[in-house]
């Protein structure tokens, strides 16, 4: 009984009892209001008829067309009685005393004997009218009210079946909704459970009824989907912690001690080793400042404000700051960065995500077109134009509208990435370097992945032949002016 369903069934129950009863009563009292007022038309009617008759031919006519009445059947009564009250025509045989001492209209059901009626005990009800003529004769005329009755009973007993019903089918309802919505929870609650005990690839049932549940199971497993993502990049994330960071603490530990136990060392020595060690102290803080930086964009933190930003400007004004970056490394940016592409966004994270791709193109496309110059089969530069080797990295930027998007877009002639590490690369601590000899931490293109999520924009990693394009996909958003002519 403490149970939704049972409580939704009373409830449901308690509202119908209500409405059924308010509908039985509400009918049954207009009819009975409706065939009073047409009962006392009538007999008002018949009354004026009969005065009519009586005034035109006298008492002798009235008890003429009396008698002539009360010999067909039907449910009119009629009576006629001398200043004595004895009988003189009409077909009732008896009635309370006090009626015919009435005039008018008698305001209540009156209970009479029918002439002529084989049980002279059986008494009926009906609704009278008392005229008094000229010499204290008395004219009664009435209509029987035992349909009005048995209309009555019939409404009782409606009512009454109605009742029974309502409760037979709330128990019913009642039933039904206990076995399918709990049997449903049951579901869910054994689901949760087993998700608690550490199954954490365990979802909710859906049945495909396309109901409330279905799509309250649905939303709860895409969070439990995201849980268990979170969960397993938290394991990866701690795995690559310690991975990624020991070693550097390692290295910071040895260089400090082998300082210390070096009995030769001079001044100089100790500096060298405390620049060094300032150096890996630089890079665990921005790698640590990197992990807070993603966890904050993946949290979506409230802190994080987004306004209408020009993509276009920040792309260019990125790719102006990075040139003299790019030439001192050897390698050409260009960029295709028109301004008025709009979209609502956070422009410190937009600007560091461009400069985070920039950053990672030209650091691969310099390594790339310098190892691949410093092959030991090419000896002249003869060898090395028929080997078409590149002549400098190339790297560009572009930022184009299509389809209701702006797409940003970085490419560069480096080694690229094969397919089945694209979306991988996009993780935390990833690097295809295995051998972890080149510097950085692999958390670039982490940062870049959150901030697109951040602005539900589309990320997609395609060849250049050679090289790679990684593009990012915003849903474009109208300029000011626009929008206030469109509106």
């Amino acid at each position: 009984m403490r149970t939704t369903a049972f409580k939704l069934s009373a409830i449901y129950l308690i509202i119908f009892s209500i409405f059924a009863t308010f509908l039985i009563v509400y009918i049954a009292f207009n009819t009975q209001v409706l065939m009073t007022r047409q009962l006392n038309a009538t007999i008002q009617l018949e009354v004026r008829g009969l005065v009519e008759r009586y005034r035109a031919g006298g008492l002798s006519e009235l008890v003429k067309v009396i008698e002539d009445r009360s010999r067909r059947p039907g449910a009119s009564l009629y009576l006629v009685t001398d200043f004595r009250g004895h009988y003189v025509a009409g077909n009732v045989a008896a009635l309370p005393k006090w009626v015919m001492e009435k005039r008018g209209a008698v305001d209540q059901a009156v209970i009479y004997q029918r002439l002529g009626d084989v049980d002279q005990r059986k008494q009926y009800k009906a609704v009278v009218n008392v005229y008094e003529t000229f010499g204290g004769y008395r004219l009664l005329v009435g209509r029987d009210i035992g349909e009005r009755e048995t209309f009555r009973e019939v409404v009782e007993q409606a009512f009454i079946v109605s009742g029974i019903l309502l409760v037979f089918l709330a128990l019913l309802a009642w039933l039904f909704v206990s076995r399918k919505v709990l049997n449903r929870i049951d579901m869910i609650a054994v689901a949760s459970r087993h998700i608690m005990a550490g199954q954490l690839d365990e979802r909710l049932p859906v049945t495909q009824a396309g109901d409330e549940f279905d799509r309250l199971s649905d939303s709860l497993n895409v969070m439990l989907s995201r849980i268990e993502g979170l969960m397993h990049g938290l394991k990866e994330v701690s795995d690559n912690i310690a991975h990624d960071l020991k070693t550097p603490l390692t290295r910071l530990r040895n260089r400090v001690e082998v300082t210390l136990a070096s009995e030769e060392a001079d001044s100089q020595t100790y500096r060298q080793a405390l620049e060094q060690t300032l150096e890996e102290s630089e890079t665990l803080i921005r790698t640590f400042d990197a992990l807070l930086r993603i966890a904050r964009v993946e949290a979506k933190s409230t802190q994080i404000e987004k306004i209408k930003l020009d993509i276009g400007a920040i792309a260019a004004d990125m790719a102006e700051l990075y040139e003299p970056v790019a030439e001192d490394e050897g390698a050409l940016l260009t960029w295709d960065a028109t301004s008025s592409q709009y979209i609502d966004g956070n422009r410190e994270l937009i600007s560091q995500a461009i400069a985070n791709l920039i950053d990672n193109a030209l650091k691969y496309a310099v390594r790339h077109v310098a190892e691949q110059r410093q092959t030991p089969d090419v000896t002249d530069q003869d060898q090395a134009a028929e080997a078409s080797l590149p002549e400098q990295a190339k790297i560009h930027i572009s930022v184009m509208s299509k389809a209701s998007q702006v797409i940003l877009s970085v490419s560069d002639n480096g080694p690229g990435i094969a397919k089945n590490d694209r979306q991988r690369v996009l993780q935390r601590f990833i690097r295809l370097d295995k051998s972890r000899n080149q510097p950085g931490s692999g958390l670039g293109l982490s940062l870049v992945n959150a901030v697109a999520s951040l602005h539900e924009a589309n990320i997609q990693l395609d060849d250049n032949e050679p090289g790679l394009i990684f593009s990012i996909s915003f849903a474009q958003a109208l300029p000011d002016q626009q929008q206030e002519q469109d509106s």
